[in-house]
């Protein structure tokens, strides 16, 4: 390795990083931008080109690089398959009715939308939240931010999302550890949700003037989504058992789950092959399949390069805290790039070595839960958030009129993960 002199190791790293945010900003895909940070920062900690392309090959052809690439293949396949197949309206319409009460409906129908991770899926619930806003007296902007807020609130643990799936996969921790850890944060964001609406309106539940509808079509029409929580982490789990010396036994169990819902959706909604070509043969797979590749060869160049022991002896020197990194670097860039994603790809591997460099490794949870929420909160406010520029267009409501809304809860949230963090950590190391 030919180490570049006089230039502190910090320096380099965010020069590779200000490379993938200016690319991502210039409109190149994210995959190409991860690569692109992944060459600069081998270049930049003196990686010869043999070593990189071997670290590349091999983070590429790792069994758990190839199974979370086929994972996020089957989630976007069986979102895919459900919009367009019209499965999603059919159980936004199966539940219709069975809520009397406008404040849980305004945010059932958008937190529906957001079990499944719909690129711009805040603009699907938008109809039923205009729908049910017209009786409530709320303004767009209102219903803008609602829509926006309540999509978003199972990103914090939902592992269906793509960003959550690569942080677990990144930390190597327990999924069933990691829901229940981080799912509080949920409770916070639906708790907090409602403050900046409740002067506007009273919510008082309204009288049904006609029968409630039977509950079991909309359970059946949940079906799917049931299928992949209950039996990909029951078959995990069995998995683990029999094969507890396989690297992927967990996410076997996931893929047979997602297999078996999207054949439940195909078979249910009687998708014709031209149907299932066209959602299978997406675009949009191939470039999310691309840019986890090169997500996790950015992290073996990380790795392989020694770039992050180095930043670790300088933070040390300089007595930079861990959790206070763990704060900024995430939420800086989330709030840049918009997209969650991205933000765990290229901040997560720094922070994880960071943690075992740090010798905290007995405080992982706490600490990917402060840099997830702290991601997801810049994420959230980002105006480059293509759910919430959709929203915006389709309520005809401004980004600052909504900001006005958004910025209490998400404050909120971001103190609220702070303050988790701290009670994790007394309770750990039994302060």
């Amino acid at each position: 390795m030919l180490m570049i002199p006089d230039v502190p190791a910090i320096v380099k790293l965010l020069l590779a990083f200000v490379l993938v945010l200016i690319a991502i900003r210039g409109r190149l895909s994210l995959g190409n931008a991860f690569l692109l940070g992944a060459v600069a920062l081998g270049i930049l900690f003196g990686l010869r080109p043999a070593a990189m392309i071997s670290s590349m090959v091999s983070s590429v052809t790792y069994p758990k690089t190839l199974m979370l690439s086929f994972i996020v293949s089957l989630i976007l396949i069986l979102s895919s398959s459900m919009e367009s197949s019209g499965h999603m309206r059919k159980l936004l319409e199966r539940f219709r009715g069975l809520v009397s009460n406008p404040r849980l409906n305004l945010v059932i129908f958008p937190a529906l939308i957001g079990l499944l991770p719909m690129p711009g899926g805040a603009v699907f619930s938008a109809p039923m939240v205009k729908e049910l806003g017209a009786a409530t007296g709320l303004k767009p902007d209102h219903l803008s931010y609602v829509n926006y807020w309540f999509r978003h609130i199972w990103e914090y643990w939902w592992p269906l999302y793509p960003g959550v799936l690569l942080a677990i996969t990144m930390a190597d921790v327990h999924l069933g550890a990691f829901v229940l850890f981080f799912c509080p944060m949920t409770f916070v964001a639906l708790s907090i949700g409602y403050q900046p609406i409740k002067k506007y309106h009273d919510f008082s539940s309204q009288a049904r003037t006609s029968p409630r509808p039977p509950v079991w079509p909309f359970i059946r029409a949940l079906s799917p989504i049931l299928i992949v929580i209950l039996l990909g982490l029951g078959i995990g789990e069995v998995l683990c058992v029999l094969r507890p010396a396989s690297v992927i036994s967990k996410e076997a169990g996931l893929v047979v789950a997602l297999c078996m819902a999207i054949g439940w959706v195909w078979h249910d909604n009687a998708m014709s092959l031209s149907q299932i070509r066209a959602v299978v043969g997406d675009r949009r797979l191939l470039g999310m399949v691309y840019m986890v590749f090169t997500i996790l060869i950015f992290k073996g160049i990380l790795e392989d390069s020694h770039a992050v022991e180095a930043i670790s002896r300088e933070l040390a020197v300089l007595k930079v805290p861990l959790w206070l990194i763990t704060i900024v670097l995430p939420f800086l860039v989330g709030g840049v790039v918009g997209i969650t994603i991205a933000f765990v790809g290229s901040t997560f591997p720094i922070l994880i070595s960071l943690i075992t460099a740090f010798d905290q490794t007995q405080l992982l949870l706490p600490y990917l839960m402060l840099a997830l929420v702290s991601g997801f909160v810049g994420v959230l406010l980002s105006p480059l958030h293509l759910c919430l520029l959709l929203s915006n267009k389709y309520f005809n409501a401004g980004f600052f009129q909504v900001y006005r809304h958004l910025w209490l809860p998400s404050a909120v949230v971001l103190a609220a993960g702070i303050v988790y963090f701290w009670i994790a950590r007394m309770v750990i190391l039994g302060i």
